[in-house]
């Protein structure tokens, strides 16, 4: 009903003439609804909270450039001053917000192949680095090497150098 109220008073704004108050104007919107509805406006107080949100603001003002579809009797008509939350911007829409949770899972198997390339790249270097601490341990004993410290000993030296 709000809703219809507001296309109603945005019509009594259109057909607005000089010397009028935002009374009469208000009187005729309510004219026009009753004409419409056939029945009475009696949501005027959530009407006065929503009448400056950003879904009816488009109603208020006019297009940028000046073109409408509909040609206007009265081109002289000011168009009622925006309030300051005009300058608000309308929150994403639930069908906005899914879509956008939707379009990552597309993306995810690539990030995760390359999430799982730089991991094997990273135990490939840990493992090389291991293999060389352990190569350092052995070259800096001091004492004679068994029989199985001196094998790992010139496999990993064969391996690296």
């Amino acid at each position: 009903m709000t809703n219809k109220f507001c296309a109603a008073y945005a019509a009594a704004e259109r057909q607005l003439s000089s010397g009028q108050s935002d009374t009469d104007l208000l009187k005729m919107a309510h004219d026009i609804f009753f004409s419409d509805q056939n029945s009475k406006f009696n949501l005027e107080h959530a009407w006065c909270v929503l009448r400056y949100e950003q879904k009816w603001l488009s109603l208020n003002t006019p297009k940028p450039g000046g073109y409408s579809k509909r040609k206007n009797s009265e081109s002289g008509s000011e168009p009622a001053s925006p309030h300051p939350s005009a300058l608000e911007i309308r929150p994403e829409g639930v069908k906005a917000a899914k879509a956008k949770r939707n379009s990552g899972k597309e993306k995810s198997v690539a990030e995760y192949t390359t999430i799982w390339k730089m991991k094997k790249e990273d135990l490939a270097m840990k493992e090389k680095l291991s293999k060389l601490a352990i190569l350092d341990t052995l070259l800096a004993k001091t004492n004679p090497l068994s029989e199985a410290e001196e094998v790992v000993k010139n496999k990993l030296l064969a391996l690296y150098f």
